[in-house]
């Protein structure tokens, strides 16, 4: 499987509620920035994403110029994407986000960083 593949199955899990955990690689390297959030290391960012499936409900992930560049062992990625999502509360949220992040490969294609932000006019 290819980095874009594996972004695109990542695309799916949340649009499906499936686990995204294992989309991540262990370490405490890692670093996945949201939108309200900042999660450092493997077990950070593995308790926020089974905080988030749990709940949330109702995703929409819609790519729309997703670009990656793959060498070896690493690749990066760079997308622009329209997320919505219900809360267990019943808000719903929905934004144009920009996504960026990088993927390395040991056997199989994981994130080791991940930036998702939404545009500001300033």
């Amino acid at each position: 499987m290819s980095a874009e593949e594996t972004i695109e199955e990542y695309y799916d899990a949340l649009r499906s509620n499936d686990p995204l955990v294992p989309y991540f690689a262990e370490g405490d390297g890692l670093v996945k920035v949201g939108i309200s959030e900042r999660l450092v290391g493997f077990e950070r960012v593995a308790e926020g994403l089974r905080e988030q499936t749990e709940t949330t409900t109702d995703w929409v992930v819609e790519s729309r110029d997703l670009r990656v560049s793959e060498r070896e062992s690493v690749a990066w990625f760079g997308d622009a994407v329209r997320m919505a999502w219900t809360t267990e509360e019943g808000e719903r949220h929905d934004f144009e986000t920009r996504w960026s992040g990088t993927l390395e490969r040991d056997g199989k294609w994981r994130f080791v960083g991940m930036h998702v932000s939404v545009p500001r006019d300033l």
